[in-house]
């Protein structure tokens, strides 16, 4: 089996899917203009996608309140300190600053505008 897609249920499922088309790279494969405005969006190998819609009948998730640890979306950065400045600087949050494992490995976790935990990774031997 291959994932094709992790959904998210939003309150502003409009502004939070453009600011990840706008500032995480993401591009829209599909979009309702009407309720739930559901927007699959990929990344940019074309395989990942995450949708983001509002669903008012249905339970939301209180991102800002769930600890990283729990849950949270994680992206390859190649450029790990101007990603988190150039995030911070369109509305995202520091979590935890840029870091170095002994492995070599380097992280940083954020928050966007909504309170979503993100993790930026830069790895010394890419995973994928």
């Amino acid at each position: 089996m291959k994932i094709e897609h992790l959904a998210f249920n939003v309150p502003d499922p409009l502004n939070m899917a453009r600011w990840y088309v706008e500032h995480l790279g993401l591009t829209v494969r599909r979009r309702f203009i009407e309720p739930p405005f559901a927007h699959f969006l990929a990344d940019d190998s074309g395989t990942v996608m995450l949708e983001i819609y509002g669903n008012r009948e249905a339970e939301c998730l209180n991102f800002p309140e769930v600890q990283p640890p729990a849950v949270h979306l994680a992206f390859v950065s190649s450029d790990l300190a101007g990603d988190v400045k150039r995030l911070t600087k369109a509305g995202a949050t520091i979590v935890a600053d840029v870091h170095t494992l002994p492995t070599g490995d380097s992280f940083a976790m954020l928050r966007d505008p909504w309170g979503v935990p993100l993790q930026f990774v830069q790895r010394q031997t890419p995973m994928i």
